[in-house]
């Protein structure tokens, strides 16, 4: 069966808006590039595409690409100007009290992890806008709006506060999230393992929105949530 990467949200001569699923690359890797990417599939399809942002790999959710140079000049000024409103929802380990916070902490990539993000007063400005959505047994589900766009952000922004993503490889604590981890009893066909409720970034870029370019229309766009991410959610709220 062939595996789907993305579902088109939006289209037209200027622009593409798609819900990217998890799993894939934005870009080709540097080090193998007969893995798949998004870059790599979307100029199969059109003459040529311009990347306006990244998503990480495990992160679902919608994104923006341009057809034409134009176009990608103006959206990577928008987004260099924090006038493109880009929200992600995301679960956390812990619960956090507050109703909305800011966290204004500067960023730089580390000198000893290759690929990982610290904070440090030498850093370049970051900042994310935190809005809880709700509450469960020890875990927090979160809208995090970007109002800069640093590597990593939003992962190293929540584990310097002590609230890492439930499931966060490389910052958090787990690879995965079992519901025997917070369910007592859970009922296995004899000779099988427990499947993972979500084994990768508890994390989904939720909503973009912003002015076409060339249109000058404000754009908006919504990425529901993909299976794995609803059932976190649903899951969560059922035992919370």
């Amino acid at each position: 069966m062939k595996e789907i990467y993305y579902q088109t949200l939006y289209e037209d001569e200027n622009l593409i808006v798609i819900n990217k699923n998890y799993g894939i690359l934005t870009i080709p890797d540097r080090y193998n590039r007969n893995l798949p990417s998004l870059y790599s599939k979307l100029k199969k399809i059109y003459e040529q595409v311009f990347i306006v942002h990244r998503l990480d790999r495990d992160t679902s959710g919608v994104m923006l690409f341009a057809k034409d140079a134009e176009t990608h000049r103006e959206l990577s000024i928008g987004f260099e100007n924090s006038e493109i409103i880009r929200k992600y929802h995301v679960v956390v380990d812990g619960i956090i009290n507050q109703e909305n916070l800011e966290i204004d902490i500067p960023l730089k990539a580390s000198n000893k992890r290759l690929g990982m993000t610290v904070p440090s007063a030498k850093g370049k400005e970051s900042l994310t806008l935190v809005k809880v959505l709700d509450r469960y047994r020890n875990q927090t589900l979160l809208e995090c709006e970007l109002k800069t766009g640093r590597h990593h952000q939003i992962r190293v922004h929540l584990q310097t506060i002590g609230f890492p993503l439930l499931v966060d490889d490389l910052y958090g604590t787990r690879n995965e999230f079992l519901l025997s981890s917070i369910k007592k009893r859970v009922n296995l066909k004899k000779g099988t393992d427990e499947k993972p409720v979500i084994e990768r970034l508890s994390m989904h870029s939720h909503h973009i929105e912003f002015t076409h370019p060339i249109k000058k229309d404000i754009m908006s766009f919504t990425a529901e949530y993909p299976r794995d991410f609803s059932a976190l959610v649903q899951i969560l709220k059922k035992y919370s």
